[in-house]
């Protein structure tokens, strides 16, 4: 393997070493909080600690940084590793700063959504994150499975790093809303999450075995170039 290949594992790596461990300690906390409001609404003692709320709220933040981090990182790799390797001439100065630059100031609404207190600032922030992350997904180097877009990795993972970002925007209003309105639409939008985050399992999965190593990639690009001749191709490869 190349350092090209290395590189490409480092989305998958931290999905799999960081992300999805977080999201089995964030869906085990996320049921001990609503076991422990249930008992105490009904006026039983629980046995369930009553820090169980302080780290589900700690531990969500985490997963829901982490989930947008590892989306850029992979983003990143997949515009940077196809902008870099062509021909000098075919390559855009200008361009390249403008991602660069879009990726600093993605990153930089995050941040700031994290430690924003008002409910305009936190809109605000997460929107800029969210039309960051989309922009930088429409980069005609990002792999998005078009033609199969309702079983796309990306599509499943821009949705799921979107609603991340509402819940990061949103969890003040969680706690402050006594008729748990906001509860119960984090309550619902982050069950849609996690049936995402199964999916993103399963489709990038799939991707990882279908994307060559580098030095075998010309081979399976002749493969399909030759195919494409001699009969009708639903399946293009990889650019």
């Amino acid at each position: 393997m190349d350092t090209i290949d290395f590189v490409s594992l480092i989305h998958p790596a931290l999905a799999i070493v960081f992300v999805f461990p977080l999201i089995g300690i964030v869906v085990q906390y996320s049921l001990q909080t609503r076991s422990r409001r249930l008992q105490i609404a009904k006026g039983q003692k629980s046995a369930i600690s009553g820090t169980v709320g302080t780290q589900h709220l700690r531990m969500g933040r985490w997963l829901s940084n982490s989930i947008v981090g590892v989306a850029l990182i992979g983003l990143g790799y997949a515009i940077f590793s196809k902008v870099l390797k062509a021909p000098p001439e075919q390559q855009n100065g200008i361009r390249i700063v403008l991602l660069l630059v879009l990726f600093a100031l993605t990153i930089a609404s995050l941040v700031l959504l994290n430690i924003a207190n008002g409910k305009l600032q936190r809109g605000g922030f997460a929107t800029l994150t969210g039309i960051g992350l989309v922009l930088l997904g429409c980069q005609p180097e990002v792999f998005r499975r078009g033609f199969e877009w309702y079983v796309s990795h990306y599509y499943y993972g821009i949705a799921a790093a979107m609603l991340m970002i509402f819940s990061l925007a949103i969890f003040p209003e969680i706690y402050q809303d006594r008729s748990n309105r906001w509860r119960n639409v984090h309550v619902v939008l982050n069950c849609v999450a996690l049936l995402l985050f199964i999916g993103q399992g399963v489709t990038g999965t799939r991707d990882l075995l279908e994307i060559p190593v580098s030095w075998q990639q010309p081979y399976i690009e002749q493969l399909y170039i030759n195919n494409c001749q001699t009969q009708p191709c639903t399946v293009q490869p990889r650019q």
